[in-house]
């Protein structure tokens, strides 16, 4: 399937994403389109429903950024570059479960538990909007409001899609820590959104 709009994909869509202002109209449309994909990728490779929804948005969180630099490159496949990031997310959400012990019973799940409640509630808040100026607002006021290095461990992990043994690594935390950290700053931006959507 070629990156073409015979093809499926929409150029003149894609050129619509890589501007700084947001068009909302054009990143509905890209959700839209897309969304569907990815999540249909994470059931095909045994996720659960509510995993596959939230690596979904996880994959649509990341693109969110990826597009406004995205290069087209009309001799290249867009949707095998997106089935590949799916993939990753796919393996990186994998491997975090993995690492974090769920499915243990310890209280780490019960941690790990939150956190992806957390993250589904955000996402699934976002998923209909998908408006990127509150959620960047909601970033800027939230990264205030906590420690460096709980706002980094954020984004290695939630934004950057690092496994969080990666990011404990990077950053010289527990794994633990790392989770903890992640689930914080989604808590705090669940509840900035909708503070700033009255």
């Amino acid at each position: 399937m070629n990156l073409s709009p015979s093809a499926g994909t929409s150029v003149s869509l894609l050129d619509r994403l890589r501007h700084e202002s947001v068009d909302q109209e054009a990143w509905s449309e890209f959700v839209r389109r897309y969304g569907p994909h990815i999540y249909r990728w994470c059931r095909k490779w045994k996720l659960q429903e509510a995993d596959a929804q939230d690596v979904t948005q996880a994959v649509l969180l990341r693109l969110a950024d990826k597009m406004r630099t995205f290069q087209y490159d009309p001799s290249r496949k867009f949707r095998a570059f997106l089935k590949t990031l799916t993939h990753n997310a796919w393996y990186d959400f994998l491997q975090s479960r993995k690492r974090a012990g769920v499915g243990s019973g310890d209280t780490d799940v019960l941690e790990a538990l939150h956190t992806l409640e957390a993250r589904d509630d955000l996402v699934q808040h976002l998923q209909g909007q998908f408006d990127r100026e509150v959620l960047d607002e909601a970033m800027t006021r939230v990264q205030k409001r906590v420690e460096p290095h709980t706002w980094k461990a954020f984004c290695l992990t939630a934004l950057e899609g690092l496994a969080g043994s990666v990011a404990a690594e990077r950053l010289n935390m527990k794994i633990a820590t790392v989770f903890k950290a992640k689930s914080k700053v989604q808590k705090l931006l669940q509840e900035e959104v909708a503070n700033m959507e009255g």
